[in-house]
């Protein structure tokens, strides 16, 4: 045993492990630091009854591995003891509010935080186990079957908000989390208490109604869901509401008053990559895959995918009304990738006008893909007048899919 290995066998020497672990962690990056007691959750993670509601959308993964999720020790059969991280990625910068700019959400502004924290999660886990040679341990961060925002939770971190994001009181809601699982006991921290109060500004300000009671989300509503999660179509009815968001939203932490306490990054990687902050739809439209991979490859934005990110990129090009998008979405509507041609079908129907309508009508000649040719049909029926009404209107006439 070295100098540097302690044996947690008493109280002082538990509390003395805790302290160095915390320490540790802070020394690499970690803001927030935080230890709880395993046990079984399924009580109070309402994760049942939240998958039972479908709000999970077409993430099977979630009822997959619901159990585990709920029992820890499913995962680290001898684990004891979680130790919750939070890592602040905050940048003081806004969206662009032009309409030709897309919006990407802000953790996906710089770097893959999940390389990141693997990293520093890596070392904080050898250096626990250099402590600690007989010890066991797993680390996530956002990528295994650990429900992190309530264990972090447990842990004093913070406390699970409305929009169902963990809050902290000093640094807000802009925390990426991770955890470590070990089979060792550590002194811990008391539940955090919940500051949301009365406040419902998160709820109001979701631009889908996805927060659809406090602290439960219906994935299937949330625009993070529908530009990285779902690989298919975005309802009908969806699509107006979505804007020039491009990958993901912020719209309920932005409102969260907690944020105003959120203090800049330290960790260089979090901050804008080259044409992440502001990027251009036209610009984006036109990437090709090859494009698309070389420029996201250090970046959360490629889960979405390449179709998928076009799909995004053709919704919110429609969502601008602009007609200086239309030669760019003429483009994309005979691209390869059914998806794509479906979305640039409807942004087409949603800028509208003569030139929008003459590009349906000679794209409806050649395309034989029933899907894609239902929507170029429910464009060119929407810039004729063919249906009556607001589009909200229009959109409830199409079966959505």
């Amino acid at each position: 045993m070295t100098e540097h290995t302690l044996k947690p066998e008493t109280s002082t020497s538990t509390d003395l492990l805790t302290k160095t672990i915390r320490l540790e962690a802070l020394k690499l990056g970690f803001t927030k630091v935080g230890f709880s007691q395993i046990d079984q959750i399924k009580q109070n993670s309402g994760l049942d009854s939240w998958l039972h509601q479908g709000y999970q959308g077409e993430m099977h993964w979630m009822e997959k591995t619901a159990e585990k999720r709920q029992n820890p020790n499913l995962v680290l059969e001898q684990a004891c003891s979680i130790i919750s991280l939070g890592m602040n990625y905050y940048v003081p910068v806004k969206h662009s509010e032009n309409p030709m700019n897309g919006k990407i959400s802000r953790y996906a502004w710089g770097g893959d935080y999940h390389q990141v924290l693997k990293k520093r999660l890596s070392q904080l886990a050898n250096w626990i186990k250099e402590t600690i040679p007989s010890c066991q341990g797993l680390f996530y961060s956002d990528t295994g079957p650990v429900m992190d925002k309530i264990w972090a939770h447990k842990a004093g971190v913070g406390w699970i908000g409305k929009h169902s994001n963990l809050i902290s009181r000093d640094q807000g809601s802009w925390l990426f989390l991770g955890e470590i699982l070990l089979d060792v006991p550590l002194s811990y921290d008391e539940e955090s208490n919940n500051f949301c109060g009365t406040c419902c500004k998160c709820i109001k300000a979701c631009p889908t109604g996805a927060i659809v009671a406090p602290y439960v989300v219906d994935s299937r509503l949330c625009i993070s869901y529908l530009t990285i999660e779902l690989r298919g179509v975005i309802p009908l009815d969806l699509r107006p509401l979505i804007g020039n968001r491009i990958f993901g939203c912020d719209d309920c932490q932005d409102v969260c008053p907690w944020n105003r306490f959120a203090q800049p990054t330290l960790e260089s990687s979090f901050y804008p990559s080259e044409g992440n902050h502001v990027p251009k739809l036209t610009k984006l439209i036109q990437m090709t895959k090859n494009e698309f991979n070389q420029h996201f490859r250090f970046s959360p934005v490629k889960r979405c995918g390449y179709s998928g990110f076009l799909r995004n990129v053709a919704v919110a090009l429609g969502n601008s009304k602009d007609p200086s998008a239309i030669p760019y979405l003429e483009t994309s509507l005979v691209h390869r990738e059914s998806l794509v041609r479906i979305h640039t079908a409807w942004a087409l129907g949603n800028i509208g006008g003569t030139k929008a309508k003459s590009i349906l009508t000679q794209t409806s000649y050649l395309e034989t893909d029933p899907l894609v040719r239902r929507e170029i049909q429910w464009a060119l029926d929407v810039i004729t007048s063919k249906f009556t009404g607001t589009l909200g209107e229009i959109c409830k006439q199409l079966p959505l899919y």
